[in-house]
């Protein structure tokens, strides 16, 4: 019987996100601040004797077809670059909200790259899975690291950062979901704020929440708000319940709030549970 890996393969927030120049290719330069969580998928490899194809499975219906997902791109391009036979079977038992800006997508395909590469004892380092991985997806190469890191170009470039205080999250996400297509096609009609990336890098350093609190900033999320006019309840929501680092995640639509105070999270948590989406989780400051 083939042995069976387990990967966990870890959600994301962004801290900060600064939309910048959009390029011929369609794709936008970014500059973000991204922050692991312990929320996490769980991914399992196991290589199949005899099969002409890789099987990918998920256990939550509402994924779609699952035959075109990032992992089963990420196991194609893996094969093709390094010309091994081997197919494998990889399920995905999903607990990251989908079309949140948690990057579980972009996680399962940096989760199997990894997988695969282990499995197979093929000795690839980081660097050789971030230039595969980004060509594939622009969160892929910062969930190969999987480190607090400052995430520029188009995603690959990853700088990993020191965050000082242990964060607990509350995620909060409208049972309407966002496709980052939408919101990114959308943002260029738009006048995007930036914020000051060294600054915010500066207040997770020293701990410094005040700092970080005023420090913030979305750059997709009046335009996420546009299409779901429910983030900004939520956000307002977060606010007034004491939390002072608030934020949408990526394109959304989950918002986060971040607290040293484990106790006020998960009484937020316990109050929102049946109105919205919600998961209490942590920062993750080591891989």
């Amino acid at each position: 019987m083939a042995k069976t890996l387990l990967v966990k393969s870890y959600a994301k927030i962004n801290i900060a996100l600064n939309v910048l120049d959009k390029l011929d290719s369609g794709y936008h330069t970014l500059d973000m601040v991204m922050l692991p969580l312990t929320l996490h998928d769980s991914i399992y490899v196991e290589k199949l004797k005899g099969a002409r194809d890789n099987y990918i499975t998920v256990d939550d219906f509402s994924v779609g077809p699952v035959k075109y997902n990032l992992a089963t791109f990420a196991i194609d391009a893996l094969a093709a670059k390094y010309k091994f036979p081997d197919k494998f079977r990889i399920f995905v038992h999903k607990v990251i909200p989908m079309e949140a800006g948690l990057g579980g997508g972009s996680s399962n395909a940096a989760a199997t790259l990894t997988g695969v590469n282990t499995y197979l004892k093929l000795g690839l380092s980081d660097n050789d899975l971030i230039k595969i991985g980004a060509k594939l997806g622009s969160d892929i190469p910062f969930f190969i690291k999987g480190v607090p890191a400052r995430v520029s170009g188009t995603g690959e470039k990853v700088e990993p950062i020191t965050v000082k205080n242990v964060y607990y999250c509350v995620l909060v996400k409208p049972h309407v979901g966002l496709s980052s297509k939408e919101v990114y096609d959308k943002c260029d009609s738009f006048t995007l704020e930036t914020c000051d990336i060294n600054a915010v890098i500066k207040a997770l350093e020293e701990g410094d929440d005040e700092l970080l609190a005023s420090s913030i900033k979305n750059s997709l999320q009046a335009v996420s708000i546009s299409l779901c006019p429910e983030i900004q309840t939520i956000i307002d929501l977060l606010h007034e319940e004491g939390l002072k680092i608030v934020q949408l995640s990526g394109s959304g639509s989950c918002v986060f709030g971040l607290s040293t105070d484990k106790k006020l999270i998960k009484k937020i948590a316990n109050k929102y549970e049946e109105q919205y989406e919600v998961v209490v989780t942590k920062v993750r400051n080591e891989k």
